[in-house]
């Protein structure tokens, strides 16, 4: 089997604690950590909870081979001018280990908190569309005009550039069959959620159907079959991939059947969202981790 795993620190601790956790994290053997990119997520939103950019600044700080990452970022608060400036430079101080995680934005906090007005799905696609070609444009070519319905950028600079070239890759979430189109033309990675369901069968029937339907998004882009890496964020499911041991190794074993090539998990919290144990963590490390044959990005 050959699968490359990911786990989602939470910015929802303070540096004197999370510091230890993205440490573990590189030390374990994990490919990648990330976190999530919002002002306030959930019922977590009286906080704790810390921006992303300085903390991905941070993690990249007291690790050094570990890839670090956004799950996601979005245009509810980001606008691609001033997030290409951030880019080029986490890409920089983390040595060329960023990949950035990209979604539409949902209707959660984040698009309410400033005021604006509320978008339809439609709408949010078409953001996301202006919001991932300028993006792109800026951090491949430099420079960028642009005049969108969404956005616009006036002689925008990216440079020096990121370390990796052309940039940091995009791994761009995607259900529906749009956002599916943008991610088979800009992506790297397509990541996915599954959909919504009562019980895990249920929710691993969606993964499957959601990867032939992207199967088709990339042949319709022109992409060789397996030239985009599939990434399955676990943890959508109604049980918590890190349950168990075992738990977690037929997760990442159905994964790999249905041609995921990563995974992603969640560290352990004490209580709510993502609750568990982190000794179940620590296993994993030491009893699934080192049979998968992981491949570079």
């Amino acid at each position: 089997m050959i699968m490359r795993v990911g786990i989602v620190i939470l910015p929802d601790q303070r540096w004197s604690v999370a510091a230890r956790r993205w440490r573990l994290a590189e030390e374990y053997g994990f490919d990648q950590a990330w976190t999530y990119d919002h002002i306030g997520w959930r019922d977590l939103v009286d906080g704790p909870w810390f921006d992303a950019v300085p903390t991905l600044t941070a993690a990249a700080l007291v690790t050094s081979r570990i890839r670090l990452g956004t799950m996601v970022a979005s245009p509810n608060f980001r606008h691609p001018v001033h997030f290409a400036r951030e880019v080029t430079a986490l890409d920089d101080v983390s040595g060329g280990r960023l990949t950035l995680g990209l979604g539409a934005g949902g209707i959660s906090y984040d698009a309410a908190v400033l005021g604006r007005p509320a978008l339809t799905p439609r709408q949010r696609v078409d953001r996301f569309g202006e919001f991932l070609g300028l993006l792109d444009e800026l951090l491949r070519d430099g420079r960028a005009d642009f005049a969108g319905e969404y956005y616009s950028a006036v002689d925008a600079r990216s440079t020096p550039g990121c370390v990796q070239a052309p940039r940091a890759p995009f791994i761009v979430a995607a259900n529906g069959p749009r956002a599916m189109r943008l991610a088979a033309r800009h992506g790297q990675g397509w990541v996915t959620t599954g959909e919504k369901a009562e019980d895990l069968d249920g929710w691993w029937r969606s993964v499957a159907a959601l990867a032939e339907r992207f199967a088709a998004a990339e042949a319709g882009a022109g992409r060789r079959p397996g030239e985009i890496d599939r990434v399955l964020s676990l943890d959508a499911a109604p049980v918590f991939s890190l349950s168990s041991v075992d738990f977690f190794a037929d997760a990442v074993g159905r994964a790999s059947d249905l041609g995921f090539t990563d995974v992603v998990t969640h560290w352990p919290r004490e209580s709510s969202w993502y609750a568990g144990s982190e000794a179940v963590v620590e296993k994993v490390a030491s009893e699934v981790l080192p049979h998968l044959g992981r491949g570079p990005r």
